[in-house]
């Protein structure tokens, strides 16, 4: 990808924190236990790079989706999930598990309700559950670096993202 000027905030973190490596790592190896289809992590993670409005983890997501062979009408609604038909019953507790986490609550109430938990539960066991929790947590970890950092938006891990 080219640009024709920096958008990132700081250089390479793992530089100067190379333990970020490993955490990454164990990160993607706990939730790639295969309890959660890959594409349902990468559906919430891209819902999740919408809410926080950062580009860099959008476009990472949806290239991610699009490897994996997802439509472009399913990866496009993922902003507007709930009322578009391309999802499944279990995906639609993930994604809505992940925006609750992510949504500001109204006042006075908790963000991800008893309802919303419990439909996720009805989808997914307990190994699941705690998977899917783990990439929302994961998602969570890498938006602050995205959002502090400022990374080049890319297509792949492989591709240069910090100046």
């Amino acid at each position: 990808m080219t640009t024709t000027h920096s958008i990132s905030r700081m250089s390479d973190p793992g530089r100067y924190v190379p333990e970020l490596k490993d955490v990454s790592a164990a990160l993607f190896r706990a939730t790639g236990n295969q309890s959660v289809p890959r594409t349902t992590i990468n559906l919430i993670h891209l819902r999740a790079g919408q809410i926080v409005h950062n580009t860099y983890l959008t476009m990472l997501n949806t290239a991610f989706l699009r490897k994996a062979g997802e439509s472009e009408t399913r990866i496009t609604a993922v902003a507007s999930w709930q009322d578009a038909p391309y999802f499944t019953d279990a995906e639609r507790a993930a994604l809505a598990l992940a925006e609750a986490t992510f949504q500001p609550a109204p006042h006075g109430r908790e963000r991800v309700t008893d309802e919303v938990y419990a439909e996720a539960a009805r989808h997914y066991d307990e190994k699941a559950l705690a998977t899917l929790t783990v990439a929302i947590g994961q998602i969570g970890f890498f938006s602050a670096l995205a959002l502090i950092g400022k990374p080049q938006p890319v297509e792949s891990l492989a591709d240069e993202q910090w100046d």
